[in-house]
């Protein structure tokens, strides 16, 4: 049995362990913020799918509002005019085979990875490595693309790819708990709205059973569907 820290549990004593309306659930869990780094802040959204049924596969990607207070790195595989405008935008390194090469010995210094569509042939044999880590560019998540350069200022800004878990779940971070309250609720808001239109044509019955927002050292705080 895990022994649970003396802030942890007093922090769940706090937690009422009943959903609360999206604010109040804000301002409990910005309570729990008394660490000495900035936590993220995760939503948790369970849904009333079947994960192996192919088309109740529940997928996407969002700016938030207020983005998630991380800079993500960005690499581009491009050529031509490509390159300047991906480095345009900001990305942190843009190549082809050379930065293939790099990948290939190990080298994985980065959160995002985006190819136009003329660079496959030079990143699909990358597969093997980069997509055991979610890292492999693909056209459904929009990182295979001929815009590179509006791509890496989406990402740049804070764009969230997510996808569900064997268990049914979204995950997803939507910000820091150093972001006032207004701003947190706005993200997780936005957050929420998408996930809940995206109810795949199968599914039958309730679709969002329950959300939860949580902190890297903090319990769940339970929140009222909409």
């Amino acid at each position: 049995m895990v022994k649970q820290s003396k802030r942890m549990k007093a922090l769940r004593e706090q937690a009422t362990g009943k959903a609360l309306p999206l604010a109040e659930a804000v301002n409990l869990l910005k309570q729990f913020g008394n660490t000495k780094f900035d936590q993220s802040v995760e939503i948790a959204m369970r849904l009333g799918i079947d994960p192996k049924q192919a088309d109740q596969i529940v997928r996407g990607s969002i700016v938030l509002p207020h983005g998630i207070g991380k800079t993500l790195r960005v690499i581009v595989f491009a050529k031509g005019d490509k390159i300047d405008e991906a480095k345009a935008a900001g990305a942190d390194e843009v190549g082809g085979p050379e930065l293939a090469e790099k990948i290939k010995q190990g080298w994985l210094d980065f959160d995002v990875c985006i190819a136009a569509p003329d660079m496959m042939g030079i990143v699909g044999p990358l597969g093997r490595t980069l997509g055991p880590r979610g890292l492999m560019p693909s056209p459904r998540s929009g990182t295979v693309t001929p815009d590179v350069g509006k791509v890496v200022k989406e990402y740049k800004a804070g764009k969230v790819e997510f996808r569900n878990d064997a268990g049914g779940i979204v995950h997803a971070v939507v910000g820091k708990l150093s972001f006032d309250e207004t701003r947190l609720a706005e993200n997780v808001r936005e957050f929420i709205s998408l996930v809940s239109g995206m109810k795949p044509a199968a599914v039958k019955g309730q679709y969002v059973k329950g959300i939860a927002l949580s902190a890297t050292m903090s319990p769940g705080v339970r929140v009222l569907a909409p």
